[in-house]
């Protein structure tokens, strides 16, 4: 057994082979990209900023989706949680990006009031991070990480709007600003907010996140998203929040109900989110929508 630090630590001073071995054995795992630590120290906000001060140079930030990560906040899609990516920085003006292999380094003006130091990391703000990630990251990426910075920090959409001039001529801003007012802090997931954002797409009346119903006194059933006067709710079946028989048996149990009073069900999964697969909830949405409103052209 290898005697490994406690603190993160890169292969400075180790071989590849010992870095190997402890790997394979369990010993050590990787926290960011070039830095180890060893395997049962628990992940937490300060073993992560460590992790990173090993890393990072000088007059260099933290930035985009590894300070969201820092806040606590993953925005990273589900396949890139199989790899360890790049630490996300950027050089203040006037000085020149990082060029490490496992850094992302790049230039961007930043304002005193855009960063803070946290753990003894300077990383940029909540609501700077939120608005940078809404700019650079893929549509769907953008609209959860906004809404998942607005949920942990209390942020609303009208946040993001007062900062948006500053934004004016940027990459990105045309849909940052589409986004932005859909920005819901009761959205609780990344597929609930993909779930929203189709839905608005579609053009069609947006439903009420988080919708409580009452079934008996002391038993209540929450609903992902619900049109409460209409009865109809669509609901997003993570594979993690659901993989249980518990889970689902209760699930089964609690739309079973809903169905019996009236309620219209639309579950949606993993693979509901493009092709016809999406157009096929869609489509069973707007049908039971359009006769409500049947004066909307969609």
């Amino acid at each position: 057994m290898t005697s490994w630090p406690e603190a993160p630590f890169t292969r400075a001073g180790w071989t590849d082979a010992q870095i190997r071995c402890g790997v394979r054995r369990g010993e050590i795992r990787l926290v960011v990209r070039g830095v180890y630590v060893v395997a049962d120290r628990p992940d937490s906000l300060d073993l992560r900023a460590q992790a990173l001060a090993t890393v990072l140079p000088p007059h260099h930030v933290v930035t985009d989706r590894t300070a969201a990560w820092l806040h606590g906040v993953d925005a990273h899609v589900y396949a890139e949680h199989d790899v360890v990516p790049a630490v996300e920085t950027c050089a203040l003006r006037g000085r020149e990006p990082c060029g490490r292999q496992d850094v992302d380094g790049r230039t961007r003006d930043l304002r005193p009031e855009d960063i803070e130091t946290l753990h003894g990391v300077a990383v940029t703000t909540p609501l700077r991070t939120a608005l940078d990630l809404g700019c650079c990251l893929r549509r769907r990426e953008a609209y959860a990480a906004l809404n998942a910075l607005a949920r942990a920090f209390a942020m609303t959409s009208t946040d993001f709007k007062r900062a948006m001039p500053r934004y004016r001529r940027r990459r990105g801003v045309v849909q940052l600003r589409g986004l932005v007012g859909l920005v819901d802090p009761r959205i609780e997931s990344q597929r609930e907010s993909w779930v929203l954002l189709a839905i608005a797409d579609a053009g069609m009346p947006l439903p009420e996140p988080q919708v409580w119903v009452e079934r008996d006194p002391g038993l209540r059933y929450r609903l992902d998203f619900a049109y409460r006067r209409l009865k109809v709710c669509v609901e997003y079946d993570g594979e993690d929040a659901h993989a249980g028989s518990d889970q689902r048996a209760y699930d089964e149990e609690r739309r079973r109900w809903l169905r019996e009073h009236g309620w219209v069900v639309i579950v949606l999964r993993n693979g509901d989110f493009t092709g016809d697969a999406l157009e096929r909830w869609l489509r069973e949405l707007r049908e039971v929508l359009v006769p409500t409103y049947s004066n909307r052209r969609w």
